[in-house]
């Protein structure tokens, strides 16, 4: 049952400065960040659960100031205080040479103040009880089965739809299979068992720890083919599922997507969310690429529209630079975060032209029917070209 997005996964994204006002220790290597939002900015960031931001700030990269940006899902239900003021909760895990994520995790504080990208994403249901800023489409009688597959900080996105679902509907079942190395690693440990004890008879939590020995074999050990499709013939009920929250590393969604294929489940029932792309070496976009161009050669035209502004930028045809980079280099304020095709940040309109788009893992396919593109993918393949980030 498809339904209307809520206005809140469309808009124009925008940066916003914004206090901490609280930044707690989740694990040894992660902390939840929660972000004050004044009344007059409320608006700006209201969400559905399964959304992120993108925080940007200037930080010293071998030796230099560098502006970095990145990604963070929202791990917290919408809420607004008495005074209409809001919050924006993430949780930020350290990876290992991490510039950002290390830089938090050691030294963010609390009255620290950071950039925040209004919350955009499609990792959200189909169905309208998870649109929290429309309820008037709120659905509490049906009853639904929602199967959540999470590894590591993966869990963020999730536990806020879990939060949500399961409080907006007493007729909803949610099974969350959630693996990590060990017992120790686990976010959001004691908020998981909370639910557990709020809806005893409708969340199912299971832990699945690779490094550490648990009583049943099925949850000890990684996850692999056979672990998971015994889960879902032994554990879950696969055909009975309404919806599909697959969030984590590359290799555990694709398998997850692949075994669903395999059992019959159709893909407009799964909803995925990659935190990387499986392809450590492969180049996140060319942000900031220098392109020398003297006019002599032969170059691309590339045309886009922006807050209803239009520009153009050549770009050489040897470059083979992406359409965010050129753009990026006469207007600073084009919208990225993560610059490898995973989060949609940077998606415009193809208006007229043709390009190749090396990765996608954000884009729908009713939108790649309708010519959108991810402009941090995307290099241009006629002589001119036209895109609408305003679309």
């Amino acid at each position: 049952m498809a339904v209307k997005l809520a206005p809140s996964t469309k808009r124009r994204t925008a940066f916003h400065e914004l206090t901490v006002a609280e930044v707690r220790r989740l694990t040894e290597d992660a902390i939840e960040v929660t972000f004050a939002v004044p009344e007059e900015l409320a608006g700006r960031f209201d969400y559905v659960p399964g959304q992120y931001v993108a925080l940007r700030t200037m930080l010293d990269v071998d030796g230099e100031p560098k502006e970095v940006r990145r990604s963070y899902s929202i791990c917290a239900e919408p809420r607004t205080f008495e005074d209409g003021s809001s919050e924006i909760r993430v949780a930020i895990k350290k990876d290992l040479g991490g510039t950002f994520s290390t830089w938090a995790n050691e030294f963010l504080r609390a009255g620290d103040k950071l950039d925040v990208m209004s919350p955009m994403g499609q990792f959200i249901s189909k169905h309208p009880m998870t649109e929290i800023n429309n309820p008037e489409s709120i659905d509490t009688t049906t009853e639904h089965s929602f199967v959540a597959v999470a590894a590591g900080s993966g869990i963020t996105p999730v536990i806020a739809i879990a939060r949500s679902v399961l409080a907006a509907n007493p007729a909803v079942r949610l099974d969350l299979i959630y693996a990590n190395k060990a017992a120790m690693d686990v976010m959001f440990l004691e908020e998981l068992a909370d639910l557990k004890d709020r809806y005893p008879a409708r969340f199912a939590l299971h832990h699945v720890l690779s490094r550490e020995q648990r009583i049943s074999p099925l949850l000890s050990g990684r996850i692999d083919a056979g672990k998971l499709r015994t889960m879902l013939t032994s554990v879950i009920r696969t055909e009975e599922v309404d919806e599909w929250f697959l969030c984590g590393p590359f290799e555990l969604v694709q398998l997850c997507r692949d075994t669903l294929a395999e059992r019959g489940v159709p893909a407009e029932k799964i909803r995925f969310e990659l935190f990387t792309t499986g392809e450590p070496t492969k180049p996140e976009g060319q942000i900031g690429r220098p392109v020398s161009t003297d006019g002599s050669e032969d170059s691309y035209a590339i045309n886009f529209n922006l807050d209803g502004l239009k520009g153009t930028v050549s770009s050489p045809t040897h470059a083979r630079e992406s359409i965010l980079n050129a753009a990026l280099r006469v207007r600073p304020d084009v919208p990225f975060a993560c610059a490898g095709g995973v989060c949609g940040t940077c998606r415009a309109k193809l208006v007229s032209g043709t390009v190749d788009m090396d990765e996608n893992y954000a884009l729908e396919p009713d939108e790649l029917a309708k010519g959108y593109v991810l402009t941090c993918q995307s290099r241009p393949t006629s002589s001119e070209v036209t895109v609408d980030y305003d679309a």
